[in-house]
């Protein structure tokens, strides 16, 4: 089994452990043979600490075999994205101003995975400081789509989704401040999960994106994620937006299934435009609900446009952040930022207040639709993975042959930040290009649970969660 343990997910490596097919010293060291083959090719892994994490793979091994009390997570690979705090490990939000820091404290969701038993594998790519929706900075240079080397990853998680996707760790986590989760794991083709705003605390972090942050995992199935989330929600007074979590088992949400549940699906959302051949695949996917007993109808949707306001958000939060360094940070930063954040110095006290405001608007549109519905379906970007050489100045520049704004491809993401809701993207199909669709799941607020039994439903249907992407098996590897 030796040979073919980094196959194994979350679930799937625990029994193994318990069945004594395999244990964490070996499947650690598979995926660090695995990691040294790939990655060079993928760039989605950026720091490990090999030594000690076989140090504690064996310690984990050992634990097992004495029968010593085990943690629900005890012996689980999981990569971090690298602007989540690792005490002891290099922690650089894909910056060259943050290239030697190494914080003395770890996030309280790595304590969480910790104490359940994970293993933290290493640390994964993102854009500096996460500010744009595709993977690439000055500091390690761009992640690649396993799908197609060619193509982005995504962002800015697309370090930990492409990890995901190429079978480099069985998880990973992540985090989503207008589709920073859920975009790259649809380009990608995993499970991307962004839970309730405050379900998975946040501390300590740089400040900025206080209200629009949210942690979550990466998996390549649904019941991964609900291992995962069942370790790291719940309250803690460092974070003070952070939630209780529920009572029970997000686990235990996969049995409910969606038999009469109303589901809406939203081709469009008023604002957005999408690809047709994404259009027509995520249409028959959310349809297909009805096996499982759903009611779907497909719904036109009007809500506010809060481009502009994201726009606003990031600009007027990472100036205000970084005033102090910017003279040492202007000539260390990723090129491209140069040429759009001195915008925001052109922003006014007013500008900022008004997104408080289209964000309430925009919850007033929002709420009404969850009156009548307990789930709404939609793409989760409106393209798939487009290739690195054609893109704009965050993404790209047309679709459809018409042009579009810099943000118009993640025009189904960013809303659901504003409001906080639950909302997750699920592979779902794959283009004439063989490249993944997702589906993306939202809910009413703190209903992660519905979300979940509807991605199971869902990956029940499809079976893309084990698929090896297309640019790995075409030996797209390092030898």
């Amino acid at each position: 089994m030796a040979d073919e343990v980094w196959r194994l997910g979350v679930q799937g490596l625990l029994e193994a452990y318990q069945r004594g097919a395999t244990d964490p010293l070996e499947v650690v060291g598979c995926l660090l043979d695995r990691i040294h083959k790939i990655n060079p090719n993928i760039n989605a892994i950026v720091t490990l600490h090999e030594e000690a994490v076989l140090k504690e793979a064996a310690a984990k091994k050992e634990a097992i075999s004495k029968g010593d009390p085990l943690g629900p997570l005890h012996g689980i690979p999981v990569l971090i994205k690298d602007n989540i705090f690792t005490k002891g490990m290099l922690t650089t939000f894909g910056s060259k101003l943050y290239k030697d820091f190494v914080p003395s404290e770890d996030a309280v969701l790595v304590e969480r995975l910790k104490a359940a038993g994970a293993i933290v594998l290493g640390k994964t790519n993102l854009p500096e400081f996460g500010l744009i929706p595709v993977t690439d900075n000055a500091l390690f240079g761009p992640t690649s789509n396993p799908w197609d080397l060619a193509r982005v990853s995504g962002g800015s998680s697309g370090g930990s989704a492409a990890a995901v996707a190429s079978f480099l760790a069985p998880a990973a986590i992540g985090n989503d401040g207008g589709g920073s989760i859920r975009i790259p794991a649809s380009l990608c083709g995993v499970v991307g999960l962004k839970p309730q705003f405050g379900r998975i605390p946040t501390y300590p972090r740089l400040p900025g994106w206080e209200t629009m942050n949210h942690e979550g995992p990466i998996t390549r199935s649904v019941e991964d994620a609900c291992l995962l989330m069942d370790v790291l929600t719940g309250q803690d007074e460092r974070d003070r937006f952070s939630i209780q979590s529920f009572e029970g088992s997000f686990l235990d949400a996969l049995a409910v299934g969606i038999e009469g549940r109303r589901v809406a699906y939203a081709p469009s959302l008023g604002y957005t435009v999408v690809d047709e051949e994404i259009e027509e695949i995520t249409r028959k996917a959310a349809l297909r609900l009805e096996e499982r007993g759903a009611k779907v109808e497909e719904v036109q949707i009007d809500w506010p446009n809060l481009e502009a306001d994201l726009t606003i958000k990031v600009l007027s939060d990472t100036l205000a952040a970084m005033e102090g360094v910017w003279a040492k940070w202007e000539s260390l930063m990723y090129p491209l930022y140069k040429t759009f954040l001195p915008i925001g110095e052109m922003m006014t006290a007013k500008d900022v207040a008004r997104v408080q405001f289209h964000r309430e608007d925009l919850w007033e549109r929002v709420w009404c639709l969850f009156e009548e519905y307990d789930l709404l379906l939609c793409p989760t970007t409106a393209v798939s993975a487009f290739p690195k050489a054609d893109m704009g100045p965050m993404g790209p520049e047309a679709i459809n042959g018409e042009p579009v704004s810099p943000f118009a491809w993640i025009g189904f993401t960013y809303p659901f930040n504003f409001t906080g809701q639950p909302a997750a993207s699920i592979p779902c199909g794959l283009t004439k290009d063989g490249l993944p669709v997702g589906l993306q799941v939202v809910s009413r607020r703190f209903d992660e649970r519905s979300v979940l039994s509807a991605c199971h439903c869902l990956e029940s249907i499809f079976s893309l969660k084990t698929s090896m992407p297309r640019g790995l098996q075409a030996g797209a590897v390092v030898k």
